[in-house]
């Protein structure tokens, strides 16, 4: 079996089981090489109620090599990175071995959420924080959970980060005007706030 019909079975396979929460999205063109997946925070944690975007990518050597997986959404969490999503999980490095599946691995990453290694830390600024005020880290994690992994909130523009918009509607500026600015000037708030007055 060529690895895109294993991609395409693994995906089925996902698909079927509503019980995971998880969920594959292909891009238009059909690739399954490279695909975004929604997976739901692990319940009785910070990460509850959130809908985090993981992008994937196949290589061609799969499934003896493992997928490249790193998440979308910005989530405050020991063994992920915090400004590139990067993830630490044994099982998407040296641990891989063919019988492991996409579903299995984005299930490892649900499990990661529940049970963080702060001994083996991506994010070591994050770890510390962990094992510092671990009531402190779970209330910065929920937050963030809240702030970029809401599934009622609206998409918004590449360079338009949520705590940019919510400053200049605070300033009293109209919110799609807000977007549309923030989105023009890439993010940049001071030329965004400069165009609106």
């Amino acid at each position: 079996m060529s690895n895109m019909k294993r991609v395409q079975k693994e995906i089925l396979a996902i698909e079927q089981d509503k019980e995971a929460h998880i969920e594959v999205i292909l891009p238009e063109d059909g690739s399954m090489n490279h695909m975004t997946a929604k997976i739901s925070g692990p319940v009785n944690t910070p990460y509850e109620g959130g809908l985090f975007t993981v992008d994937v990518s196949v290589p061609p050597e799969y499934p003896f090599l493992p997928p490249k997986m790193k998440f979308v959404s910005r989530v405050y969490h020991p063994n992920i990175s915090s400004q590139t999503g990067a993830i630490c999980l044994d099982i998407l490095k040296d641990k891989w071995t063919p019988v492991l599946t996409l579903k299995s691995a984005l299930i490892s990453l649900q499990s990661l959420l529940s049970t963080p290694e702060p001994d083996d830390p991506q994010d070591a600024q994050v770890a510390a924080h962990y094992k510092r005020d671990k009531e402190d880290f779970e209330q910065t994690a929920k937050y963030w959970t809240e702030v970029y992994a809401n599934p009622n909130a609206e998409v918004l523009p590449d360079g338009v980060k949520p705590e940019a918009l919510a400053r200049l509607v605070d300033m009293g500026f109209g919110r799609s005007n807000a977007i549309n600015a923030l989105a023009e000037f890439k993010g940049d708030e001071q030329a965004a706030v400069e165009s609106l007055l």
